[in-house]
């Protein structure tokens, strides 16, 4: 018989998974900051408890493009946010009341994708023009450094960040690995969800207070996130 304890973490590891709806794949659907969570009017009400019991944020219900996509479409930090451009004015309305807003209207507008910040970090695709990097860099009132991520130009899909710690796709090069040293002060590691995904920013949200992963991501996968953002409990 399973002593007690490790039923214990088997029970609190559970408790840090959640599908949106049977998709794995939460990072897709939500944006997560320290105050608020960013999601789509339809979420399933489980999914919408896991984010408000274990993050400690407010709901905030929105579309963006008419879509439900809000991980993939919109990045920010404390200081604002930055949309897809085609946000139409009921969306723009709805974003505006948390913080101010940068509009991508270039071709490069999926800016939960080509982002990845917290309040004293932005990455951004490679290939981003000089004047949306300044204009993301104001908003954000933190540098814009372009780079990539294990390769990947979606630098938002390859890593997750908050103000406690940086998770990378395993991949990441030592020379890209180097260079985000570099940059922050914050612990940085790489790791994997939902049962061996490196685009650990489609799988995983997190702030300041703790994380949420997909449904299949492993108890090791779990380990690993704890310990590069800091929430090793063992109780």
């Amino acid at each position: 018989m399973m002593g007690r304890s490790r039923l214990n973490l088997l029970r609190n590891d559970m408790e840090k998974t959640v599908s949106f709806g049977g998709d794995c794949n939460i990072g897709v659907f939500t944006r997560i900051f320290d105050d608020i969570a960013v999601i789509p009017p339809n979420a399933p009400e489980d999914f919408r408890e896991a984010l408000s019991g274990i993050l400690g944020v407010e709901i905030v219900e929105t579309t963006i493009q008419g879509s439900g996509i809000i991980g993939s479409l919109l990045a920010g930090n404390r200081h604002g946010f930055v949309v897809s451009g085609f946000a139409d004015g009921a969306e723009i309305a709805r974003l505006s009341e948390y913080r101010e807003l940068c509009l991508l209207k270039h071709t490069m507008n999926a800016a939960g994708n080509i982002l990845l910040a917290n309040d004293s970090l932005a990455l951004a695709h490679p290939d981003m023009p000089d004047k949306m990097a300044e204009e993301i860099g104001d908003i954000l009132k933190t540098p814009v450094h372009r780079t990539t991520i294990a390769g990947i130009k979606t630098v938002g899909m390859a890593a997750v960040a908050s103000g406690r710690g940086i998770m990378v796709h395993p991949r990441t090069t030592h020379h890209e690995m180097a260079r985000l040293e570099g940059l922050t002060d914050l612990p940085i590691g790489t790791g994997s969800v939902n049962m061996g995904s490196g685009l650990v920013g489609t799988g995983l949200v997190a702030n300041s207070r703790g994380y949420v992963a997909g449904l299949e991501t492993t108890g090791f996968e779990l380990g690993r996130i704890e310990d590069i953002f800091g929430f090793l409990e063992r109780t």
